[in-house]
């Protein structure tokens, strides 16, 4: 039985959207395509404006239902949601891995998150808490409370093509919130498959529309969705300059947004660093995705001290990422996503040849298999212009230190703001990197690498990240809007701060 069989796709991959527990789709076609081999796995009919507002109106319709639902059993259709997930995890996994090109283990690493996450959701259920506050005035009672905005829009990468999803859909949807969700155009079947599980559980529930898919082509369809001011709240990630685009549409019409953009993740190592740590974090930083994460380490700030044995050690380790066969279980290093995503990788290596950057490792594509590249080191000066520049690829440079006031400054020194991270053994120096005056990032680690995150954290970062956070800690506000409330008990009317305005009744 093939991948899309047991997804129950084979029969159904014409379809392009579901709002309605159903599908519905206009007359654009998509094809998927495999990035390792280059053949379309299947190709779907994509939505246009109409499928659009019929979407809009149905999660309208079902939000009024959906939040009269007490949030605990809103938790229990994402717990079964979550049962769904481990019954499908190895055939989702796969075709995670076979469509978007991370390896095997990669793919069902991301099906698991989304596991962890509809738990932590399952549990967030019975803790949406507000707060009780202190009167001034006598016999009143001051509290707040949350309450769901309505439908959420949620735009999705390709480089994660469901957990970012279930990040943000999961808590939205046991906030009381419906959710639309346009994933990237590159992995529609991923999210296919994803719908798929929902309507199940959707039906088994007699519940309305509370999640839907919208996929669309082009730029015009997908943008309805970002301008229409019956979404209050839009979730974005991807590339800051899109992520700027959306933040000024949302603003204009004066609804919300969560970005969360762009990483260019550094990955200090100090002169007492245990390099049995530090060697295979940097690898899987660097090279986990094919460097497509928005975590991926791209910069590595090495001792000088250091600097010599680290090089040779990496070198050795990289002799080991043979890109391949995203499926296979020993790939380690899978392929780019598409033809675009390798001319950036060549214009970016003919970039630093030019600046007489060292590139010590790697640097080719590999023409014999779909979009792979090789994995590169590459020795630069900090002052080089690419080194401030985000790259979606397996392109990892090694900056020289001198003083760790030297790599948090090297650190910092870019425009974006993810993920950061240092490997010492000395405790004053983890400390100063965790310190006001360290990192500038929304993540920062000590003795672990820049990528991957564990749900419970909020996840996000600062300045051209885009300053959203998602998928923990008390990120479930996002969802949600407060509502400050005083009740009198008493017999008088006292007014805040002592204000007397008497009035004669008769």
């Amino acid at each position: 039985m093939s991948i899309l069989e047991k997804l129950s796709l084979q029969h159904n991959n014409a379809g392009g959207c579901s709002g309605l527990n159903a599908w519905c789709y206009g007359e654009q076609t998509l094809e998927s395509i495999n990035p390792f081999n280059k053949q379309a796995i299947a190709t779907i009919r994509t939505c246009n404006a109409d499928n659009y507002s019929n979407i809009v109106e149905q999660s309208q319709q079902a939000f009024k239902q959906w939040r009269e639902v007490p949030a605990p059993k809103r938790g229990e259709c994402i717990r079964l949601i979550a049962d769904q997930l481990r019954a499908n995890k190895d055939a989702l996994g796969s075709l995670v891995s076979m469509e978007m090109g991370k390896i095997k283990a990669e793919g069902d690493g991301e099906v698991q998150e989304m596991i962890d996450m509809a738990d932590f959701a399952v549990g967030l259920s019975r803790m949406l808490y507000g707060k009780t506050m202190q009167s001034e005035r006598e016999q009143h009672r001051m509290f707040e409370q949350w309450h769901p905005l309505g439908v959420v829009g949620v735009i999705t990468a390709f480089n994660f093509p469901v957990a970012v999803w279930a990040w943000n859909a999961f808590i939205a949807i046991v906030c009381g919130n419906t959710v639309i969700w346009k994933p990237s155009s590159k992995t529609p079947l991923c999210a296919i498959a994803v719908q798929h599980i929902c309507n199940q559980v959707m039906d088994e529930m007699n519940l309305p529309a509370i999640f839907s898919l919208f996929i669309a082509q082009d730029r015009y369809t997908a943008h309805l969705l970002v301008k229409d001011s019956r979404i209050p709240l839009i979730s974005f990630t991807g590339s800051s300059t899109t992520g700027r685009q959306i933040a000024s549409t949302v603003s204009d019409r004066l609804g919300r947004y969560l970005l969360e953009m762009s990483g260019n993740n550094a990955l200090i190592v100090d002169e007492t660093a245990d390099l049995k740590l530090a060697i295979p974090a940097i690898v899987f930083g660097a090279v986990g995705t094919a460097g497509q994460r928005c975590t991926t380490t791209r910069r590595v700030i090495v001792h000088k001290k250091i600097k010599s044995r680290l090089i040779k050690t990496l070198q050795t380790a990289y002799q080991q990422i043979i890109p391949g066969a995203p499926l296979n279980p020993a790939t380690l290093m899978g392929p780019l996503i598409d033809e675009k995503a390798v001319q950036q990788y060549e214009q970016v290596i003919q970039q630093l040849e030019k600046e007489s950057a060292e590139i010590i490792y790697g640097g080719k594509v590999i023409e014999t298999m779909g979009y792979c590249v090789e994995p590169t080191i590459v020795c630069i000066d900090a002052s080089v212009s690419l080194v401030q520049k985000e790259t979606f690829a397996p392109i990892l440079y090694i900056i020289e230190y001198e003083t760790l006031e030297q790599a948090i400054a090297i650190q910092n020194a870019v425009p974006q703001g993810l993920s950061s991270a240092i490997f010492s053994n000395d405790i004053r120096s983890s400390e100063r990197f965790l310190s006001v005056s360290g990192s500038d990032c929304g993540i920062a680690n000590v003795n672990i690498g820049t990528s991957g995150a564990e749900i419970g954290g909020a996840f996000g970062g600062e300045k051209e990240t885009g300053g959203g956070r998602e998928a923990g800690s008390d990120s479930w506000k996002a969802y949600m809007r407060r509502q400050t409330c005083t009740i009198n008990r008493g017999q008088d009317l006292p007014l805040a701060q002592g204000i007397k305005f008497d009035i004669k009744q008769r």
